[in-house]
């Protein structure tokens, strides 16, 4: 099973996030602030850790800089309000593995912690699809959309690559189904 430990200093949004991975079979903990997220850290090894950067008592930063020196790393996935670039670099300098900015969906969070508590080892297409996915939050997106926002000018529109390509994204993010087809018009996350 996966632990991942929540560091949010808003608890809506923490338990949120926690009950949301929690019904996709993780091992969730909660920690509202930096220090509490440092010492449940030590008393417990964490597969991911989702941290906020604007935390009292102890700030985002520190708390991932320290869990990056730890002997056994977990993966950090920042969450912050602020999704400049400049931020998301600075984060991914501290030693953050990914970093998603607020608002955000929550298909997306999951998507990043890892399914199963394993890497996606997506191809670009793949990738491309899922970010179109993501970024459509729920709606349905056509197959001819997906062939033109992640191909080039010279795919096929008569070919079945975006088919393929959602069958095999579809077998790597494993069970539950997150991809839903409705034929005829499109697929959406579900």
């Amino acid at each position: 099973m996966v632990r991942v430990l929540v560091v949010e200093d808003e608890e809506l949004l923490a338990d949120a996030i926690a009950r949301g991975l929690r019904r996709e079979g993780m091992a969730v903990d909660v920690a509202l602030d930096g220090a509490l997220a440092l010492e449940k850290a030590a008393l417990c090894r964490y597969d991911v850790v989702v941290l906020d950067r604007d935390l009292p008592a102890v700030h985002g930063d520190d708390v991932c800089r320290a869990l990056v020196a730890a002997p056994a790393p977990a993966r950090i996935l920042m969450l912050t309000a602020s999704g400049a670039v400049g931020e998301r670099v600075d984060g991914l300098n501290l030693g953050a593995d990914d970093y998603l900015g607020k608002p955000f969906a929550f298909a997306e969070v999951v998507a990043r912690v890892a399914r199963a508590g394993r890497d996606l080892a997506l191809n670009r297409k793949e990738l491309g699809v899922l970010e179109v996915l993501l970024a459509a939050d729920g709606a349905v997106v056509s197959a001819e959309e997906l062939l033109e926002r992640v191909w080039d000018e010279h795919a096929d529109p008569f070919t079945n690559t975006v088919r393929v390509t959602l069958a095999n994204l579809r077998r790597k993010l494993g069970p539950p189904p997150l991809i839903e087809t409705l034929v005829g018009t499109g697929y959406r996350l579900s």
